[in-house]
């Protein structure tokens, strides 16, 4: 409970920093990158899979943010989904014009069966996500790093050990206790 109320005043929090960036706040931006510079860096980081390019798309999606919060509404997205979603399409636009694959080959497009997911379900999906991340955040920083090294940048116990210079067993053990927190961060909701 404790949790989710600390989740929903984080968010009240971002919104407001996101209204204040609207109104030409520049201080209200540093407070914006400063609660998510590290989420949208990582989301620029994988997709374009070179770090000098991510950091200048970075830069790209702050400058997007500065000229476009008045458009952000909370009825309609979290403001962290709204910044993901703007760090995705500047990476994605970054990618497509440095040569990077195409998602779909241009002469197959019209050939592209629509299976993607009802609001609903993205709503209900991004939601999900949310809250693994605010979970994720509440973690001891280092079972945090550990996991999400572990699970977003495929590592296995032994390199994430060495990474993070800790011996084998006890990077098992801070996977292991904050996979048990999250379990139950996530089943209290």
């Amino acid at each position: 409970m404790a949790g989710e109320q600390e989740q929903m005043r984080d968010r009240a929090e971002l919104v407001a920093a996101l209204a204040r960036v609207a109104a030409g706040e520049r201080a209200a931006l540093r407070e914006v990158y400063d609660r998510t510079a590290p989420k949208l860096f990582g989301i620029c980081l994988r997709i374009s899979q070179d770090r000098e390019a991510a950091e200048d798309i970075l830069q790209e999606v702050y400058f997007k943010v500065w000229n476009r919060a008045g458009r952000f509404d909370e009825q309609r997205a979290s403001p962290i989904t709204w910044l993901c979603a703007i760090a995705r399409n500047a990476a994605i636009d970054w990618r497509r014009a440095h040569g990077g694959p195409p998602l779909v080959g241009e002469e197959h497009a019209l050939e592209v069966t629509d299976t993607s997911a009802t609001a609903e379900d993205r709503i209900a999906a991004a939601q999900q996500r949310a809250r693994i991340f605010a979970c994720l955040e509440g973690l001891e920083p280092r079972q945090g790093a550990a996991i999400r090294a572990a699970f977003f940048d495929g590592l296995a116990y032994g390199e994430l050990a060495e990474r993070m210079k800790v011996p084998l067993g006890t990077m098992k053990s801070w996977v292991r206790r904050g996979l048990l927190r999250l379990r139950e961060c996530l089943g209290d909701a």
